[in-house]
């Protein structure tokens, strides 16, 4: 955060619960300051309770722009006036611009998953991924992924709130790109077991496993962690999940949600300000330990 706050700072702002373990306030305040912006970035938890008045407040008080992470993605839709193709198509906003008070949703996600996998040395195009789950995060990823190439997807949820708009998503995308998308709940393990068994990467996308719930997993058949199989997680509190244990220890190459964090945030800072973000030295700063 900038030491020279003034009259004139803007703010931006990070809206979530939980969300007080986030690297983006400081990721975010050292790209303004590397680039002399007179802007500040903050946190502030924030359910899908309050989320209409805050945002309220939000353009009253004139903010720059701010960022959403669950549970407020889908939410968020809804109260933004106008929103970007990805947005629109993926039901979720990671990122919002201020353009004269009037707020533009957009989505970040699924370019900062695809540039993450790239610097982990995935080679994911044109081949097969098993995501699991089809919330804000996992939907993002699922647009990009099928958009930049891969040619099969295979999605599992629970048929829960998610489940229509998992499959008007699937079916969305099996018209409109040249990605075979299938969705499948968990009923039959088995049916898991194939879909990871055939594919080049496995990515979670929920929040299972995520601090502080650090024991569970959703992979309990620990055999289809084979070691030419590329295991990402969205999580990156802890920084090494259950999951991703689990697939080291199998041998498989991983990956957490840092990365992809870092890529998400620098897209989020391009709309926010019109410039690039600092990425490299805020990577070594921030997230090369």
């Amino acid at each position: 955060m900038s030491n020279n706050i003034t009259g004139h700072t803007q703010l931006a702002c990070l809206l979530g619960q939980p969300c007080a373990h986030s690297i983006s306030p400081a990721m975010h305040n050292e790209a303004f300051n590397q680039l002399d912006i007179d802007c500040t970035y903050l946190a502030f938890d924030v359910g899908t309770d309050t989320l209409p008045e805050v945002v309220e407040g939000l353009r009253k008080m004139n903010v720059l722009g701010f960022n959403l992470t669950m549970p407020d993605k889908n939410l968020m839709c809804e109260l933004c006036d106008e929103l970007s193709p990805a947005a629109k198509i993926g039901g979720a906003v990671n990122t919002v611009k201020n353009e004269n008070g009037k707020f533009i949703g957009h989505t970040t996600d699924g370019t900062g998953f695809m540039h993450a996998c790239e610097a982990a040395g995935f080679d994911i195009i044109g081949k097969k991924m098993t995501l699991l789950g089809a919330g804000g995060a996992a939907s993002a990823i699922l647009i990009q992924a099928a958009l930049d190439g891969l040619t099969e997807i295979s999605v599992f949820n629970i048929r829960d709130a998610f489940w229509d708009r998992a499959q008007n998503l699937v079916d969305t995308l099996n018209n409109e790109t040249n990605c075979k998308v299938t969705l499948y709940d968990y009923e039959d393990p088995s049916i898991l077991n194939r879909e990871i068994n055939s594919s080049a990467i496995l990515t979670n996308g929920t929040s299972v496993g995520m601090a502080p719930k650090t024991d569970a997993c959703i992979i309990t058949d620990t055999s289809v962690l084979r070691p030419d199989l590329m295991v990402f997680d969205v999580i990156y509190n802890p920084e090494e999940t259950k999951l991703l244990r689990l697939a080291r220890e199998a041998g498989c190459r991983t990956a957490n949600g840092l990365y992809m964090l870092l890529y998400q945030g620098a897209a989020s800072f391009k709309i926010w300000t019109g410039q690039d973000m600092p990425v490299e030295p805020i990577k070594k700063k921030f997230f090369d330990r």
